[in-house]
């Protein structure tokens, strides 16, 4: 391939909040993490494995959170979905035979069955243990995957410095357990900046991060190359900025390709329509009627769920390589243009969520496939990158000062602080006051103190979640994430009192260290 005019940068945000129910035996919100694996990473695993072994040039940066390695390499988790996915199999095997007249479902039966033993397979294959797969892409030079903050934690919220740092110093050393390295870059959690942030970055060795395209644009000085070229914060660390046109593409169902009329319906589903005594044994334990994930409806348009017409496999993998034709020629133009007018190959970063790719987009992991090949096969113009990879290309850039930013509603923080929401700061805030300062009271704790202590970490960082304040923004499971947010900052601040007055329980602590028991290796000097 000769040098190509500019470079796309795909960037996948894979994330999840930590969920893990040991006390319970079936708890619908570890749902979340189940069909994330069916559904997007196992399916983007597998694209990108195919890709590498049919020697295809393609380039992904890819967040794997902490708490979604957490989940992902938890013995209790993985076991649940190994449970799952056999019953799920199952039930896609009856569907086949339940549908072999059918001529409208049964190909769309039969794609379930195929999909559940390729999951099957890849479990199989790393013995349930998929980080490697992820691993083994990024060793290859194939993908490479960057951190995020500890617990999604959104940084600029939080009044106290070291509980900033802290989510970054144990994200990074979490990361290397799991990749046997450092990480070079990191997702900020909603992509939310605000200024000094970086230079905790730069003193824990982080080479990169994003912002939403304002936060370039905005940035001091004014940004010569806009955000098709990366700043230097002051204190070295590179700053990516967000392209709106190839996100708007992907992202909207409106404008974008996942509300396209032969795309699948991702809000019916035979967990709702087939008979109730068939469907049970797939449910949860309390019976209620839920998604379990065979759909066999397509888009068709803006007409109400029984208006919607079966859905063709065949028609929508069609329509998944003419959109990803319809992007690389997009993207060929935009390149074409950008770079006939400034005096560098530019770089066009195009972030989204990971699991819009098959989750909620079903094709979305079929276009990405379609789409790379067509990139290596089919033009000259551009050419994948990671944004190390650009870097290298292009060690001098400008310096400027990026301005505080996110990709929420609105471009600021008010999706994570407004009324819905905004009680939960005051007791976070004095967590982070009062982690700081047992941290510093406790340089040397051993034993059962250093466990606890270890633990308040945990605890309080699982509050510091942005997925909680998200959730109440949006009234969706607002139930949950307030449980989850008081449940946190309860057993933290019990656990305070008992270090603070030498009376600490240890059957408690090793409770808590059975519940919430993410970051294995957490050390609370951290804090420090």
């Amino acid at each position: 391939m000769r040098i190509p005019k500019g470079y796309w940068c795909p960037v996948l945000h894979a994330h999840l909040p930590y969920v893990r129910h040991p006390e319970y035996p079936d708890f619908l919100e570890e749902d979340w993490f189940y069909e994330g694996l069916t559904e997007t990473y196992l399916p983007l695993l597998a694209i990108f494995e195919n890709l590498a072994a049919e020697g295809i040039h393609f380039r992904v940066t890819m967040t794997i959170t902490p708490t979604l390695a957490g989940m992902m390499s938890d013995e209790l988790l993985m076991g649940r979905y190994r449970e799952r996915l056999v019953k799920l199999s199952e039930l896609s095997l009856k569907e086949v035979e339940r549908l072999k007249d059918d001529h409208d479902f049964l190909r769309t039966a039969e794609m379930y069955k195929n999909i559940l033993a390729d999951c099957r397979r890849l479990m199989d294959k790393y013995r349930g243990r998929i980080l490697a797969g992820f691993r083994n892409l990024q060793d290859s030079g194939h993908i490479e995957i960057i951190t995020c903050c500890a617990t999604h934690g959104f940084l600029p919220l939080m009044t106290h410095r070291d509980a900033i740092a802290a989510q970054i110093r144990i994200a990074k050393r979490d990361y290397k357990r799991h990749f046997g390295r450092d990480p070079r870059g990191i997702w900020l959690a909603e992509c939310a900046y605000s200024g000094g942030i970086e230079e905790i970055l730069r003193d824990e060795g982080i080479r990169f991060f994003f912002v939403e395209a304002h936060g370039i644009l905005y940035a001091e000085p004014r940004p010569k190359y806009g955000i098709f070229a990366p700043l230097y914060c002051p204190g070295g660390v590179a700053c990516f900025g967000r392209d709106q046109e190839s996100a708007h593409q992907v992202w909207s169902s409106e404008i974008g390709y996942p509300g396209d009329p032969s795309y699948r319906e991702f809000y019916r589903d035979v967990g709702y329509d087939l008979d109730y005594d068939y469907i049970k044994p797939y449910l949860h334990e309390d019976g209620v009627r839920r998604n379990v994930g065979i759909k066999y409806y397509r888009v068709t348009g803006k007409v109400p769920l029984d208006g919607k017409m079966p859905y063709d496999p065949a028609r929508a993998r069609e329509q998944a390589a003419t959109h990803a034709g319809n992007f690389l020629f997009n993207r060929t133009k935009q390149t074409e243009h950008i770079s006939s007018v400034i005096d560098r190959r530019p770089i066009v970063v195009s972030p989204f969520d990971a699991e819009l790719f098959g989750h909620w987009w079903f094709e979305g992991p079929m276009f990405l496939d379609y789409l790379f090949r067509k990139i290596h096969y089919d033009q000259n113009v551009i050419k994948c990158i990671t944004p190390t990879e650009y870097l290298d290309i292009y060690p001098k850039n400008q310096i400027a000062r990026p301005a505080a930013s996110s990709w929420g509603d609105k471009g600021y923080f008010e999706v994570w602080l407004n009324g819905s929401n905004d009680w939960i700061y005051r007791h976070l805030h004095k967590a982070e006051e009062r982690m700081t300062q047992t941290a510093r009271l406790n340089r040397q704790a051993a034993g059962l103190t250093r466990r606890s202590i270890n633990q308040m970490a945990r605890e309080l960082m699982l509050a510091q979640s942005s997925d909680w304040a998200f959730i109440m923004t949006t009234g969706t499971m607002v139930e949950y994430a307030m449980k989850r947010t008081v449940g946190h900052i309860r057993r933290f601040t019990k656990l305070y009192e008992q270090v603070r007055d030498r009376s600490i329980d240890g059957a408690y602590v090793a409770e808590l260290e059975r519940r919430d028991n993410i970051f294995p290796d957490i050390d609370y000097r951290a804090y420090l």
